[in-house]
C-alpha cells in the first residue's frame, strides 16, 4: 500500500479541485510507472504556515527575498 505525503506552503488558496487533481494526479502515477493498486494507494495533503517553512536555512520569506537579490 503506498502512501505519499504532499506538503505545500499554505498560501494563495489552494482550491480543493486542485487537491483532488494531485491526488489522482500521483495515485496514476504510481499505478503506471510501479504498476501500484489505485484503491490501496494512500495521498495526503498537508498545508504548511509559511513561519513552519524553511529552505536553505533561512526561513521560506527569507529564501524568496534572498532569491530575488534582495540579500540575506
Amino acid at each position: 500500500m503506498p502512501y505519499v505525503n504532499i506538503k505545500i506552503t499554505r498560501e494563495g488558496g489552494t482550491t480543493a479541485e486542485q487537491k483532488a487533481e494531485l491526488i489522482d494526479g500521483v495515485t496514476t502515477l504510481l499505478a503506471r510507472v510501479l504498476g501500484k493498486n489505485p484503491t490501496t494507494t494512500v495521498v495526503v495533503i498537508d498545508e504548511v504556515d509559511l513561519d513552519n517553512w524553511g529552505i536553505g536555512g533561512l526561513p521560506v520569506e527569507a529564501f524568496r527575498q534572498q532569491q530575488r537579490g534582495g540579500g540575506k
